[in-house]
């Protein structure tokens, strides 16, 4: 079965990371600032939104603190740079913010409802209407994230074709496992990441959300158990 929602979704991502690059190479700096900033109010919004989906509290600060421990040690924000450093160096990239771009973008494209109920509809009834409906909101958000990271947002395209392409492609296999609840938990979970990713955007702090990424698969875990 071909993905049409996803490979449209990438589509989509690519769109608007061009006309973000574009954008980017014209901006000032003062104006390049304002952007950053006035995005970290928006995902943070995103995230709050979607932290607000919780069910069982318990199962996602249990499945945070467990994900934190566990990247930490795995040193996955070393790896991941390492890899988006390698991508990097291998389309001779020159962007500082490349790395950062494409982990960013990659986490507010994958991480939530519209990216698990579209893929399993897709796949189970042929239905591609949420999808499509993802891929214009992507489409934009694009251009903000490619005008503040610049190319490494373009390259996100690949992890959303390959996770929703995979989950929709094996939407009956993955069914059993998406209960509603399953999809709040996963949703709150990713909520609280992007939350970092606001954080971050706005220089609060340095969170190291790589290293937090196994709160995800401890959160399924732990609502298949206890839930």
């Amino acid at each position: 079965m071909l993905p049409l929602g996803s490979i449209v979704n990438a589509l989509a991502i690519i769109g608007g990371s061009l006309i973000g690059c574009w954008l980017q190479s014209r901006f000032p700096d003062r104006i390049r600032t304002i952007v950053f900033q006035g995005l970290g109010l928006c995902v943070l919004l995103i995230g709050i939104q979607m932290a607000l989906k919780v069910e069982n509290i318990l199962i996602v600060i249990f499945a945070v603190l467990l994900g934190g421990i566990s990247g930490e040690l795995l040193r996955l924000d070393t790896l991941f740079a390492r890899l988006g450093d390698r991508f990097k160096r291998l389309i001779k990239s020159d962007n500082a913010k490349f790395t950062d771009g494409l982990i960013t973008a990659s986490l507010i494209y994958c991480i939530g409802a519209m990216a698990i109920i579209g893929s399993l509809e897709e796949g189970i009834n042929g239905d591609t209407t949420v999808l499509y409906t993802k891929s214009i909101l992507d489409g934009f958000a694009s251009v903000a994230l490619a005008a503040t990271y610049g190319s490494g947002v373009l390259f996100s395209f690949i992890p959303v074709l390959v996770y929703q392409g995979a989950m929709t492609i094996g939407a009956s296999f993955f069914q059993q496992y998406f209960s509603p609840m399953m999809i709040s938990q996963v949703t709150a979970c990713g909520g609280l990441l992007i939350i970092g990713i606001g954080i971050n955007l706005l220089e609060l702090t340095e969170i190291r959300l790589a290293n937090l990424l196994p709160a995800l698969v401890y959160v399924v875990a732990l609502t298949a158990f206890f839930a």
